[in-house]
C-alpha cells in the first residue's frame, strides 16, 4: 500500500508540463480514494471495541488532513471538478449535513 501512495505521489508532483492532465487524474483519484478511507475509518470508528478507538481516531483524522492536503492542491492548480466528481467524493452531501 505504501508504496502504490508512493508511485501515486510521485505522479502527481512531476514538474512536467505535458503531465499535467495525468496528474490531476491522478489527484482526482487520491481524493475519491481518501475519502473513501475516511468513511470507512468513521463506520469503523462507530462499532470499534474499546482498544481500537484511538487507532481509528487517528486514522480518521490523518484521512482528514490528507483530503484537506488534496483539495488544496486541486484548487491551487485550477483543477475544477465537475458535478460528477464532487457528488462521488461526497463535498455535496457534506456540505448539505454542515461538516
Amino acid at each position: 500500500m505504501r508504496d502504490n501512495n508512493s508511485n501515486l505521489f510521485k505522479k502527481i508532483f512531476t514538474k512536467e508540463e505535458n503531465d499535467a492532465p495525468v496528474r490531476q487524474l491522478e489527484l482526482i483519484k487520491s481524493i475519491i480514494e481518501t475519502n473513501r478511507e475516511l468513511k470507512l475509518a468513521n463506520q469503523n470508528f462507530e462499532s470499534a471495541e474499546k482498544e481500537l478507538i484511538d487507532y481509528y481516531a487517528y486514522q480518521i483524522k490523518a484521512n482528514k488532513a490528507k483530503l484537506d492536503y488534496l483539495i488544496r492542491e486541486v484548487k491551487q492548480k485550477g483543477t475544477s471538478l465537475n458535478i460528477v466528481q464532487a457528488l462521488e467524493i461526497g463535498l455535496y452531501n457534506d456540505e448539505a449535513s454542515g461538516l
